[in-house]
């Protein structure tokens, strides 16, 4: 009905509501835009403290600005690097039997000896024995190899033989995880080799799994992570191994957990050694911290990853017709892996038998015979 004043209309219920409803809050929508941003600062963030984390550092190359001087003999190689060793026994001009002495984890060229030590000055001159020992790539005073393969270590043995003049065969030794090393030279240079010996060596994928499983399982807790780390996602050893939630390898923290009790007895023996092998300006400590002076990373942790990551041959596959020996209550690498290969066994000796009166005279008189 019209009236002068205007049209009278009728409005209902639902759209009177609609005109008095507030409008909606945008505050949730802001409350979630600003949860995105927080949690993409928190994953960038979280990503760059990954990548620092398992970054490792640069490596302090010896005779560079910001490393150690160098104090061995070395020689260069022809892609570069640079080698150092030690000479042991008659001049190699006079040598009957040539030998090349691969070192095991977390040691150096000094160390062989755990050889040296035992052997008699007799047996050495008698026997026309000569022994080079070298530092391996990222130890003592080599230089670090970032693309060092399987194939590329034996190259370096061979390499040092020639440079040396040690002639168109020699031996080698090798200890604990040399030993290993000392697998690569018999599958790349056999026609280089007189004659081979692993001492306390390490486990191959072709050994039973059974085996496997329970040597494995003989290791400490620590150990096991480590190894596992090591095998699948090498990337990653570096961060294990410097972490403080864990535990790292045993071995690289230097612990006593992993000794035989045979072990233990000769530690003393060991510490005497290292001091006497240390300059005067040094002591044994000082000589055990030049092992790593170049980088954890590029000796022990490269070393760890290189070693028990996946290898393109299976040792157990090779024919080793030379000499090998382990201790039966080894801790570290246990003998029941051992015995699926021809070798020694050293009943109730340790990881470190090597340095007992005895053992160094009969495995080089084995080895060269």
């Amino acid at each position: 009905m019209a009236t002068g004043t205007g049209t009278n209309r009728k409005i209902s219920a639902s759209s009177a509501r609609a005109h008095t409803r507030k409008p909606k809050s945008n505050s949730h929508s802001r409350i979630s835009g600003i949860f995105k941003k927080l949690l993409l600062v928190f994953f960038v963030g979280f990503l760059a403290w990954a990548y620092q984390a398992i970054k490792p550092p640069p490596p302090k190359i010896c005779g560079s600005k910001d490393g150690h001087p160098v104090t061995a003999p070395r020689i260069q190689l022809k892609d570069g690097r640079h080698l150092a060793y030690k000479e042991f026994g008659v001049p190699k001009d006079n040598a009957k039997h040539k030998i090349v002495f691969v070192h095991a984890l977390d040691t150096c060229r000094h160390d062989v000896s755990a050889i040296t030590s035992g052997l008699s000055p007799d047996f050495v001159e008698s026997g026309g024995i000569y022994i080079v020992s070298f530092d391996r790539p990222g130890y003592g005073e080599s230089d670090p190899n970032p693309a060092q393969t399987l194939r590329s270590i034996s190259s370096d043995i061979e390499e040092l033989a020639d440079q040396l003049g040690l002639g168109s065969k020699f031996y080698v030794a090798g200890f604990s995880l040399g030993g290993q090393i000392v697998w690569t030279c018999l599958k790349h240079i056999p026609h280089r080799l007189a004659g081979a010996a692993l001492i306390a060596h390490y486990w191959w994928k072709g050994i039973p799994s059974n085996l496997s499983a329970e040597a494995y399982k003989k290791q400490l807790l620590q150990d096991q992570w480590a190894l596992r780390v090591a095998h699948y996602t090498p990337w990653l050893i570096y961060w294990w191994n410097t972490q403080k939630l864990f535990p790292c390898m045993s071995i690289i923290a230097r612990s006593t957990k992993v000794l035989s009790q045979q072990d233990v007895e000769l530690m003393p023996k060991i510490h005497f050694l290292k001091q006497e092998t240390a300059s005067p300006a040094e002591d044994a400590v000082i000589f055990v911290e030049t092992v790593r002076q170049q980088g954890d990373y590029e000796s022990i942790h490269r070393d760890l990853a290189f070693a028990f990551g996946k290898w393109e041959f299976d040792p157990t596959e090779l024919r080793n017709p030379f000499a090998e020996g382990s201790g039966s209550v080894d801790i570290l690498v246990p003998a029941t892996l051992q015995r699926e290969i021809n070798y020694h066994e050293v009943r109730g000796a340790g990881h470190k038998f090597l340095y007992a009166d005895g053992i160094a005279d009969s495995i080089i008189q084995a080895l060269v015979s």
